[in-house]
């Protein structure tokens, strides 16, 4: 059984019930469960900055899939929630990206793991150490400098979850 830790974002429409739904429908795939999650935060949009806040959170899971299986599922994912491409980093309705997997580093075409922004990005860094704290000495080895972004910048505590049971169930 592999683990993956994701990061999960949106910012147009409901985006407390995007990010619900994503996590439910990454817990419906087959050989796969939910068995993590961080709090929701709201933070500023970053790269395209004239857009609404987003709310983003991180999922840890275990699956039977490869990385490569899991990111197309994520893509899925995200078109079955309306996402649609059309401004590099703008508004979404939902963003899934792969930071971790095992203990694995990976480049293709498709996918780099580990998600080769993270250790920039505040929205991920937060709600990643806050879900699994132990995380924080496998990353700064892997990353020089880590973090390499103040943690405490443009991201603010939005909702916190009372697990994957509760925060699917909508409690």
């Amino acid at each position: 059984m592999n683990t993956a830790y994701l990061s999960i974002g949106t910012n147009m429409g409901d985006r407390e019930a995007h990010l619900r739904e994503a996590v439910r429908m990454l817990d419906a795939l087959p050989g796969t469960g939910v068995d993590g999650v961080s709090s929701i935060y709201e933070t500023d949009p970053v790269g395209f900055e004239d857009q609404p806040a987003f709310l983003n959170m991180t999922v840890r899971l275990k699956t039977e899939h490869p990385a490569e299986v899991l990111l197309g599922h994520c893509q899925e994912i995200e078109s079955g929630l309306g996402r649609v491409r059309t401004v590099r980093w703008g508004p979404r309705t939902a963003d899934l990206d792969i930071l971790l997997f095992n203990d694995e580093n990976m480049e293709s075409e498709k996918l780099t793991v580990p998600h080769p922004r993270m250790q920039e990005r505040a929205f991920v860094l937060v709600p990643l150490l806050e879900m699994d704290p132990g995380l924080r000495p496998a990353l700064e080895k892997r990353f020089p400098g880590f973090p390499a972004v103040d943690l405490d910048q443009g991201i603010r505590l939005w909702k916190p979850v009372g697990g994957p049971s509760a925060f699917m169930a909508g409690e």
